[in-house]
C-alpha cells in the first residue's frame, strides 16, 4: 500500500457530506475577531486552510445567543447579523477554495475570563471540583433557553451554507460542567450521581440541534475527559461508565465524536491499547476523530509553562488508522 493509498487520504461520508481526506483542522481559539465579529483576516485565514486540502475545517470556538456564553470580547459570536454576516464571508471563501467547514458552537459556562457580560450560566455555580459557589444555578427557564440558543446557531450555520456543525463539550466548559461530577451537583433531571443522568443536558441539546438542521447534516460533539480544571480527572473511569455516557448522545443525534486528549497515543483504560477515540467507536459505531499532540513528541499544553516539544513521526498514528480504532485526525 502506498500512502496515497492510505486511509487516511480516502474519502469517508457522513449524513450525505463527503470529506476528501481524513484530516480535520481542530478548534483553535484565535482571539482575532474584534467585538465578536470575524473580520478580512478570519476570512483569509480559513481559505489558506482549504487550499491546503484538509478535509474538514472547523472552525474556532463561535458563542451561543447567551449573554455569558464567551468570556473574551475577542471571541467571534454566532448570533446577530453582523456576526453571521461574516461568517457568511467565511464560508464562502472556504467553498472557494473546495473546502468543507463547520462552526464550533460553543459556551464557556463557569469559566472564568475578563470580558463576562451578564449573568454566568452553570449547572451548579461552580467553577471546578470543591470549591465555593460563586454564582447561583441555571433554573429550567435557563436551562432551556440555552438549549434554544444552540439550535438556533445550529440552524444559522446550515441556512449560512456552512457543512456540519460542531458542539463544544469538552474541556471544563458549560456542556461539559454538566457531565462532571465535580460541577453538576443539580438534584433535577439535568443532574444526577452517573454520568448517563448528567448526559441528559447534553443529549437535549442534541436533539434540539438535529430538529433544527434535519435529518442530512452531520453534527459532531467534541468531548474530553480532562478538563482544564483539572487534567487528570475523567467523566468515565470504565467502559461501561463510558458507553452510559456516550450512547444517550448517539442516539439524541451526534454523528461523530471527537475524543481530546492530551496525548492522542495514551490508552483510556487499563488492558487495551486503545485511546479515547478508539474506545468511543468501539462502543458506539460511530465515526470519531483523535487528536491531542498529534505530530509532536511532547504534551501540546506543556508548551504554555515553557516546555520544548519537537515534531514526531506519524507512523504509529497511521498506523492505528488504517486498522479502524478511529476514522479522522
Amino acid at each position: 500500500m502506498t500512502n496515497q493509498d492510505r486511509p487516511i487520504f480516502r474519502p469517508l461520508t457522513v449524513r450525505g457530506v463527503t470529506l476528501r481526506n481524513r484530516i480535520v483542522m481542530s478548534p483553535m481559539t484565535r482571539m482575532a475577531s474584534p467585538d465578536g465579529v470575524p473580520s478580512a483576516p478570519v476570512d483569509a485565514y480559513y481559505r489558506r486552510r482549504a487550499e491546503g486540502q484538509v478535509g474538514l475545517i472547523i472552525t474556532e470556538g463561535t458563542g451561543v445567543a447567551r449573554d455569558a456564553s464567551l468570556n473574551d470580547a475577542n471571541v467571534p459570536r454566532f448570533h446577530g447579523e453582523k456576526e453571521l454576516a461574516a461568517w457568511k464571508k467565511v464560508v464562502d471563501e472556504v467553498h472557494a477554495a473546495d473546502g468543507l467547514i463547520a462552526p464550533q458552537l460553543w459556551h464557556v459556562g463557569a469559566a472564568k475570563g475578563k470580558d463576562v457580560l451578564g449573568k454566568i450560566d452553570s449547572p451548579s455555580g461552580l467553577s471546578k471540583k470543591g470549591g465555593n459557589p460563586f454564582t447561583e444555578p441555571m433554573t429550567d427557564a435557563e436551562v432551556a433557553d440555552t438549549i434554544a440558543a444552540f439550535a438556533d446557531a445550529a440552524r444559522n450555520a446550515k441556512l449560512l451554507g456552512f457543512d456540519a456543525i460542531e458542539l463544544h463539550g469538552a474541556h471544563g466548559y458549560l456542556i461539559d460542567q454538566f457531565f462532571w461530577e465535580g460541577t453538576n451537583v443539580r438534584g433535577d433531571g439535568f443532574g444526577g450521581p452517573t454520568i448517563g443522568e448528567r448526559s441528559t443536558f447534553a443529549a437535549e441539546i442534541l436533539k434540539a440541534v438535529r430538529a433544527a438542521v434535519g435529518p442530512d447534516y452531520p453534527v459532531i460533539i467534541r468531548l474530553s475527559q480532562w478538563k482544564q480544571q483539572d487534567y487528570a480527572v475523567k467523566n468515565a473511569e470504565t467502559p461501561q461508565e463510558l458507553e452510559a455516557w456516550l450512547q444517550p448522545l448517539a442516539d439524541a443525534g451526534a454523528d461523530i465524536f471527537h475524543c481530546s486528549q492530551r496525548r492522542f497515543w495514551e490508552p483510556e483504560f487499563e488492558g487495551s491499547d486503545l485511546n479515547f477515540a478508539g474506545w468511543a467507536k468501539k462502543l458506539t459505531g460511530a465515526p470519531t476523530i483523535t487528536v491531542g499532540s498529534v505530530g509532536l513528541s511532547g504534551e501540546f499544553i506543556a508548551a504554555f509553562g515553557g516546555e520544548g516539544s519537537q515534531p514526531a513521526s506519524l507512523d504509529g498514528l497511521l498506523e492505528r488508522l488504517d486498522r479502524g480504532e478511529f476514522d479522522l485526525v
